[in-house]
């Protein structure tokens, strides 16, 4: 009699449509639970041995959100066997695979994360070149939003929503917004443009024009900034720079060349002031050993004999220190060999 019942009530519990979602929600959570498990404990380990540590980041930054989404598919799997209305157990369904569309989003921006990082850092690394943040950002943005938008396509299939009526009201509020926004696209193009060419990055000194000259603190998408030297920070337009012609000292390599001008009176040597202006340049102590210093009589001019010293640095850096430097160190000699230097002048001659 006892067996008899005990039958009864197994069976009833077999046939329950609670106990089946019970099973498969356990079923599936002991799954997510292994997964993590496997990942952290043997996968984990595999991967630490590789050279690479690529595969060691995809593993520790997804196998979180894999389980996740394994449970997920439990849970929609769970709704089947329970006897809910139609348009309940459609409203799950439909919350569970939009859960389920983010959770896999996640996990794709996260790949194409580390993946579009590893891809830069390795080409840096093969030019022998410094890693591209402004690039690695545009390009790990990039990514998200194409992402994101894929995503939100799905979503919208999940619901049931229509795209055709939808993209016909956005695009005539598109076109009203893209006129307002014309200047602000027009500067988001420009900042791509700049950082796809490689033009200029944080870092670099440039000169834009006679007002904007200093070190470059960022590039963004809309604008760059660049601080002065009277440490005053300006904000261009990237599309205004995408048009105009920037000079970047940094480019192609680091070293620079200066030009000290200078002059001496009529009936001065010119040998002579070309001779120990140059031994003044070889006290130099920054000089580019690739690059010979010149220093060139140029023009006789109205007032004095006009002359040139042009010397090659090893580094940009040194520009502006080493040119005043340069500067006091060939006034003291031409005074110390007692060779005039003239001030702009004018003889009148009257006659009776």
């Amino acid at each position: 009699m006892l067996f008899e019942i005990l039958s009864v009530s197994f069976s009833e519990v077999m046939v329950n449509p609670y106990f089946h979602s019970i099973l498969i929600l356990v079923a599936f959570f002991s799954g997510a639970k292994l997964l993590t498990f496997i990942a952290e404990k043997y996968i984990m380990k595999l991967t630490a041995k590789t050279k690479t540590d690529v595969d060691d980041l995809l593993v520790q930054k997804t196998h979180g959100p894999i389980s996740l989404l394994f449970f997920l598919i439990g849970i929609k799997l769970a709704l089947i066997p329970l006897k809910l209305e139609e348009n309940i157990k459609i409203i799950l369904n439909r919350i569970d695979s939009t859960l389920s569309i983010l959770v896999a989003l996640y996990t794709l921006i996260v790949v194409a994360d580390i993946i579009i990082s590893a891809w830069i850092k390795s080409r840096a690394k093969r030019k022998d070149k410094d890693v591209d943040e402004n690039l690695m950002k545009i390009g790990t943005k990039t990514a998200r939003v194409v992402v994101l938008m894929i995503g939100f396509l799905f979503i919208l299939r999940v619901w049931n929503i229509e795209l055709g009526p939808l993209l016909a009201s956005l695009g005539i509020v598109g076109i009203a917004v893209a006129f307002g926004l014309q200047n602000t696209l027009g500067n988001i193009f420009g900042g791509i443009s700049l950082l796809m060419d490689r033009s200029i990055k944080v870092g670099d000194i440039v000169k834009i024009d006679e007002q904007t000259y200093g070190q470059v603190v960022d590039v963004g998408i809309r604008a760059t900034r660049v601080k002065s030297w009277d440490n005053e920070v300006v904000i261009i337009p990237n599309g205004k720079l995408a048009g105009v012609n920037i000079t970047n000292y940094v480019l192609p390599n680091p070293t620079a060349r200066i030009t000290v001008p200078f002059s001496v009176a009529y009936g001065s040597n010119v040998d002579k002031v070309k001779k120990i202006v140059m031994k003044e340049v070889m006290k130099l102590e920054k000089l580019d050993k690739n690059h010979e210093p010149m220093v060139m009589f140029l023009q006789m001019g109205d007032s004095a004999l006009n002359f040139k010293a042009y010397v090659w640095l090893r580094s940009y850096k040194d520009r502006f220190s080493t040119k005043e430097k340069l500067t006091c160190m060939i006034y003291n000699t031409l005074n110390k060999n007692k060779i005039n230097i003239p001030f702009p002048q004018m003889d009148v001659h009257v006659k009776k």
